[in-house]
């Protein structure tokens, strides 16, 4: 298992102008049906515990193969078939655990970091034919209000040199590049859409730039 320093670890930075910290608090193994993991945890300034799981050893490493997740308890948990996040989720941890290493990062960023309860009330929208970002804009709240600064910042405390990034949203390399961050490629993460999914991942290709094909099985 890689080792990492048990004892508590503030990495300061500043966001809006005020500083604030990012606090590594603990690691341990973690088993999956994937393969074994070390899982890493963290806690930003609003008490929020986001966590790492990293597959070998990563520590020094160039091209360490990546994936950034905003939680989505709906998807990853509940299996909802109204969003990607679920499969992409579990198609990463697949990936990872089959690499000689790698990195998947899980931000709590529920709901495109607007919280559950106000990703239900846009659901409720969308169930009356709104699209994800009508629905965010008709509540008075931001198409997309995720900040990958404690992502960043996890893989500095991780020691990872450069990365291979899975996803589809050119924000993310963007934002990560911005901070820092060495990304020598960007890995396509797009899977089969469904039905129920498909006007969702349309919205994220026009509306958010995704690189998405929208391949139907």
């Amino acid at each position: 298992m890689p080792r990492f320093h048990s004892s508590k670890k503030k990495t300061h930075h500043v966001k809006h102008g005020a500083l604030t910290c990012l606090e590594f608090m603990t690691t341990a193994k973690l088993p999956t049906r994937y393969g074994e993991f070390t899982i890493v945890a963290f806690c930003d300034p609003d008490k929020k515990e986001h966590f790492a799981i990293v597959k070998g050893v990563v520590k020094g490493r160039n091209s360490v193969p990546v994936r950034l997740h905003s939680e989505c308890a709906t998807g990853d948990v509940l299996g909802s078939l109204k969003c990607d996040c679920g499969p992409q989720l579990h198609h990463s941890m697949e990936y990872i655990a089959q690499q000689p290493f790698g990195v998947l990062l899980y931000l709590r960023q529920e709901g495109r970091n607007i919280g559950l309860v106000n990703k239900i009330k846009a659901y409720h929208l969308q169930d009356l034919g709104m699209d994800t970002v009508e629905a965010n804009q008709a509540l008075g709240l931001p198409d997309d209000a995720r900040d990958y600064e404690f992502a960043a910042e996890m893989l500095k405390h991780l020691g990872i040199q450069s990365i291979i990034l899975l996803t589809n949203n050119p924000h993310k390399v963007q934002d990560l590049k911005s901070r820092g961050i060495t990304i020598v490629k960007r890995m396509p993460l797009e899977l089969p859409a469904n039905p129920l999914n498909e006007n969702y991942l349309k919205v994220k290709k026009k509306k958010f730039g995704h690189f998405l094909k929208l391949n139907r099985p």
